[in-house]
């Protein structure tokens, strides 16, 4: 009874997390319509993993490639789409577990220097065995130059009753302004 149970909320949050990503699409589109400032941004990290099945993995890479809509002077909204490999210990044998993540991609600059950031949305399984889950990133970003920040977040992709999460650390490049420098 509790896995079925639990096999319930897990498909209920799955079908809100779904239509609040399509929420979110739509509304980036309709916004995009009346606001065409935004910025093109690609970002590398490299983390270590944590969660269910950390014992299991030794090193996550990640790459991102993402359009933030500028909404307001501090806050931003758009699509991002990613590849996010964790790499499987020696010790056993098997794929390396991967992912595509699709997300809607929030961003909150607190000061001149430092900017929260947000990724909600689905991660495609893409290795065997792997169905694909819940993906969330929360984030903080520091602003090196105009075109480069340092990002560090910790993502998880929750499949089932398992959790894969990795705290990164890596580089985002903002493509547009880095094409106006």
């Amino acid at each position: 009874m509790y896995y079925f149970n639990m096999l319930l909320i897990n498909n209920l949050i799955l079908k809100i997390m779904k239509k609040l990503f399509l929420f979110a699409v739509v509304a980036v589109f309709a916004i995009n319509s009346t606001n065409a400032q935004g910025q093109l941004n690609a970002s590398i990290s490299g983390g270590i993993p944590t969660g269910d099945l950390a014992d299991f993995t030794t090193f996550a890479i990640a790459v991102d490639l993402g359009y933030l809509f500028e909404l307001s002077e501090d806050f931003s909204l758009g699509p991002v789409l990613g590849f996010n490999t964790s790499f499987l210990d020696s010790d056993f044998d098997g794929d390396n577990i991967s992912f595509l993540p699709i997300a809607a991609s929030g961003r909150l600059n607190v000061s001149d220097d430092f900017t929260l950031g947000a990724d909600i949305g689905y991660g495609v399984g893409i290795s065997d065995g792997n169905d694909g889950g819940v993906y969330y990133s929360p984030s903080v970003l520091y602003g090196l130059t105009e075109s480069l920040d340092l990002i560090l977040a910790y993502r998880a992709f929750r499949e089932n009753n398992s959790t894969l999460g990795q705290i990164t650390l890596g580089l985002v490049i903002v493509i547009s302004a880095a094409m106006e420098e």
